[in-house]
C-alpha cells in the first residue's frame, strides 16, 4: 500500500500495488463506529504504541471489548474514546490483536491480494523470481509484509504455508486464491504446514496439500542442490534466512579445514564443499538431520574434498574433538523462547563460542549466530565478547550478519530483525 501516515478525519481512496482495478474502499470518517467487524477498545495510555505502527496489541492494553468475540475474529480496535485505530486479527493470548491495517478496511481479501502482490513484486526487484540460479526465497514474512502471523516460502513451484494464527488460517482459501493470481501455471502445489505452530489453540489443524501435490523436493540456491523436507523438516523445511550468509561463507573456505554445527540439512557445509574446502564435518545431534545433510553433500559433492557427519550434541563435540579447523560455523537453534530464558541463553551463547574459540587456528574465522528473537544484538555481540575475553586471543569483526531481504522487517516492528551474526577473524 501507498503511504502508511493517516490525515486526521479522512483518508484518501488508494490503489493497490500494481493489480489492475483494484481499490480498498477506505472509510471516510475515521471517528465513526458503525462497521461489520467486533469493536476492542483500548486504555488512553496504551494507544500511542499504535499510532507509531506497531502491530501488536497487548493484553493489558484493553479496557473494554464487545461480547461474543472469539480467538480468530477480525476486530477493530478503537480508542477509549471512539477514535478508530486498527484492525487485525483477535487472540486471548499475551499479544491479543495482531495489526493488519491501519485503516478503515471493507474487503479483507482485496487487502491481502494486495499485500500478496506487494510481496512479489519485492522479490521480483531482488532478482528471485524466476530465477535460473535460485529457485527457493521467503515470498511473506509476516510483519515485515503486512500480513502478521504469516509465513509463505516457495519451493521451485511449491508454496509452504505456516499460519501462526486461528484467523489466519480460517483464511487458507483466499491466500491459495493469492498464489494462483501470483504465480499461474508456475504454482504446483500449495502445503499447509501450520499444525505445528497451532499445536498449543484450541482449534488444531493437520498439515496437508491444500493444491497440487509433491512433484519435487530438489531446490536450487545460487546454484547448489538441495533436497528439502517441508513435510517433516524443521520450520517450512529449509532455513532460507541464511541464504547470503551461506554464499559469504564460501569465501573463506578454499583450502580450509571446515566445521559446521547445528548443521541441519548440510546448507553451509554444501558451500564449504562447492568452494573447495580441504575437509568438511558437519554435527547435528538429530540422525534425520544428519541423513539430510548426506543426502545433500552426495548432490554436490563428486567425491573429491572429505566430508564427515557426526551425530552428536555440538557442545560434547566441541569438548571431545582432538583436531582443530580453519573456519567453524555456529548456527544454532533459538536457546531462548521467552524473556525468562534470555540469561540462560546469553550463557548458553558464550559457552558455546568459547568452546569454538579453543578449536580453531590461528588466523582462524568464525561464524556465530543467534536466531533467539528475545536476545537482542548488544546481549548476543556481549556474550560472544566475554567468550573472546576469556580466550585470551585477539579478535576483529570482519562482518555484522542478519537475514536477507526476502525476509524484511517493519521500521515499526523491530522484534522482526530476529538473525544476529558476526564474523570473526581470530588472531
Amino acid at each position: 500500500m501507498g503511504k502508511i501516515g493517516r490525515v486526521a478525519g479522512k483518508v484518501d481512496m488508494m490503489k493497490v500495488g500494481s493489480i489492475p482495478h483494484l481499490t480498498l474502499e477506505l472509510m471516510n470518517d475515521r471517528n465513526v463506529l458503525p462497521s461489520g467487524f467486533p469493536k476492542i477498545f483500548l486504555r488512553d495510555k496504551k494507544i500511542d504504541a499504535v499510532k507509531r505502527f506497531h502491530p501488536w496489541i497487548f493484553s493489558g492494553a484493553i479496557v473494554r471489548m464487545e461480547d461474543g468475540i472469539e480467538e480468530g475474529d477480525i476486530v477493530e480496535v478503537y480508542s477509549n474514546s471512539g477514535e478508530y485505530l486498527a484492525i487485525g486479527f483477535y487472540s486471548p493470548h499475551n499479544i491479543a490483536v495482531k495489526i493488519f491495517s491501519f485503516q478503515k478496511i471493507t474487503d479483507i481479501d482485496r487487502l491481502f491480494l494486495e499485500r500478496f502482490q506487494r510481496a512479489y513484486s519485492l522479490r521480483q526487484q531482488l532478482g528471485l523470481i524466476d530465477n535460473p540460479e535460485t529457485n527457493c526465497y521467503r515470498l511473506i514474512n509476516a510483519e515485515g509484509d503486512g500480513i502478521p502471523g504469516l509465513i509463505v516460502d516457495w519451493y521451485n513451484g511449491t508454496a509452504v504455508i505456516q499460519a501462526y494464527s486461528i484467523g489466519l488460517h480460517a483464511r487458507l482459501d483466499p491466500i491459495v486464491s493469492c498464489l494462483k493470481t501470483l504465480y499461474g501455471d508456475r504454482l504446483r502445489a500449495v502445503y499447509d504446514k501450520s499444525a505445528t505452530v497451532l499445536a498449543k489453540t484450541a482449534r488444531q489443524s493437520e498439515n496437508q496439500y491444500l493444491f497440487g501435490g509433491k512433484t519435487t523436493d530438489e531446490v536450487l540456491e545460487y546454484g547448489n542442490r538441495f533436497l528439502v523436507d517441508w513435510e517433516e523438516g524443521q520450520k517450512t523445511g529449509f532455513f532460507l534466512d541464511q541464504r547470503e550468509n551461506r554464499a559469504l561463507l564460501g569465501k573463506f573456505c578454499e583450502g580450509k579445514r571446515v566445521l559446521n554445527t547445528f548443521c541441519y540439512s548440510g546448507g553451509f557445509s554444501v558451500y564449504a564443499i562447492r568452494s573447495n574446502a580441504s575437509l568438511v564435518h558437519s554435527v547435528d545431534s538429530s540422525r534425520e538431520a544428519i541423513d539430510l545433510t548426506e543426502k545433500n553433500i552426495a548432490l554436490n559433492n563428486p567425491g573429491e574434498i572429505e566430508h564427515k557427519s557426526y551425530t552428536a550434541d555440538v557442545f560434547n563435540f566441541l569438548r571431545d574433538y582432538a583436531g582443530d579447523y580453519d573456519t567453524i560455523i555456529l548456527d544454532p537453534p533459538a536457546f531462548a523462547k521467552s524473556i525468562k530464558a534470555r540469561h540462560q541463553a546469553t550463557m548458553a551463547y558464550r559457552r558455546l563460542n568459547g568452546q569454538a574459540l579453543q578449536k580453531l587456528r590461528p588466523n582462524g574465522i568464525l561464524f556465530t549466530f543467534s536466531c533467539s528473537q528475545v536476545v537482542g544484538e548488544e546481549q548476543f555481540t556481549g556474550a560472544v565478547t566475554a567468550a573472546a575475553i576469556e580466550s585470551g586471543r585477539g579478535v576483529r569483526v570482519l562482518a555484522r550478519l542478519t537475514q536477507p531481504a526476502d525476509h524484511p522487517t517493519s521500521l515499526f516492528h523491530p522484534e522482526g530483525a530476529y538473525l544476529k551474526g558476526l564474523v570473526l577473524a581470530i588472531d
